[in-house]
């Protein structure tokens, strides 16, 4: 154990991705994300690395494409409508199976929507958010330290995978202090990239990445390949924390900070004799959809900050074999153990009628 140091999440991402490797930083200023990139503006130029606001997030994000092919660790980061205007070189970074790391600190929306803490982008990182036939790999962390953990880890698993990996944080998270201890991140592993566009020195062919297939067979092709990466990752990288679960009649399923208030509602049940558990995932994709099938409730909450984007996952997870409910707030607004608790007695009420 090292020394902690009291940051912002924002920032403690910035200093992760630098301890893993990160030279090539291009974003765009936007709230509740700006801290970030001001660290990385700050820190950059420091250690030979490169920090660029680029004129735009379309920009931005097309950047990142260029170092990543060039064999780079590169990242950028945004919140909501700027992940939106990034979508479609999002897509391009995934069609040529490049490594990148894209931090999104979640607000309010649809549109401009307002500068609170939302998880209403869940639909947007795991059913691919741009154009085509393509998976995003999502981590949620809850905390400052898990922040920096799963900042370190993203660049290890993009680089294994060759596919790109989306942190999906809320305003509360990259705004909020907590003490991280640096030391206890994973460390940088270095990954051969001979697909790179490095030159050659002529002592190999050269190296083209490229997304566009005009023989449909050939693109069938390439997409069937990433698919079947896909299913590896499905089966390597399914992460979560559980407890409480054994004996629950009602499991809540909740991610980021909205896990942390439904933590505080589980401890308060628990205290009234009220079987709850808690199953909080880490990777949103690969959704753990494992622990689902291995745990027996007689109903599921979903309790996001969102209109319940994430139902239809625990739905396909449990494949139905019991109701799954939601509750949650929306526009910016973060869900209390009160209303956690009155939900989850109301459900008992209707799926415990007799106890």
């Amino acid at each position: 154990m090292g020394e902690k140091v009291l940051m912002k999440g924002n920032e403690a991402i910035g200093e992760a991705a630098i301890r893993s490797g990160c030279r090539h930083f291009f974003g765009y200023p936007i709230t509740p994300q700006t801290e970030l990139s001001a660290y990385m503006a700050k820190k950059m130029p420091k250690i030979g690395g490169t920090f660029l606001q680029a004129e735009s997030e379309v920009a931005a994000i097309n950047m990142v494409y260029g170092a990543a092919a060039a064999g780079m660790r590169a990242m950028t980061s945004s919140s909501s409508p700027g992940i939106s205007l990034k979508s479609e070189g999002i897509s391009y970074i995934a069609a040529g199976d490049l490594p990148a790391v894209i931090v999104n600190i979640m607000r309010g929306g649809p549109g401009l929507g307002g500068i609170q803490p939302a998880q209403s982008d869940y639909f947007q990182a795991t059913k691919g958010g741009g154009h085509g036939d393509y998976h995003l790999i999502v981590l949620a962390p809850n905390g400052v330290q898990e922040l920096a953990n799963l900042t370190a880890d993203a660049f290890n698993i993009t680089d294994k995978y060759r596919i790109p990996v989306m942190l999906l944080g809320d305003g509360t998270i990259g705004q909020m202090m907590e003490p991280v201890d640096f030391d206890d991140i994973p460390k940088p592993v270095r990954y051969e990239k001979p697909w790179a566009v490095t030159g050659t020195n002529n002592e190999r062919s050269a190296n083209c990445v490229k997304t566009l297939y005009l023989t449909p067979s050939e693109l069938e092709d390439k997409v069937v390949e990433r698919y079947n990466r896909y299913e590896i990752v499905k089966e390597e990288l399914q992460r979560y924390e559980a407890h409480d679960t054994e004996d629950a009649d009602i499991i809540i399923s909740a991610y980021g900070i909205t896990s942390r208030v439904a933590e505080t509602a589980v401890k308060k049940l628990r205290a009234e004799g009220i079987k709850a558990g808690i199953i909080r995932p880490i990777t949103l994709w690969p959704f753990p959809e494992k622990i689902y099938k291995q745990v027996h409730p007689k109903a599921f909450l979903a309790v996001e900050m969102s209109m319940g984007q994430m139902v239809e996952d625990i739905r396909l997870a449990c494949e139905c074999r019991v109701p799954v409910y939601f509750t949650g707030r929306t526009g910016g607004i973060i869900p209390t153990p009160d209303e956690i608790i009155a939900k989850v007695k109301e459900i008992a009420g209707e799926v415990c009628p007799n106890e």
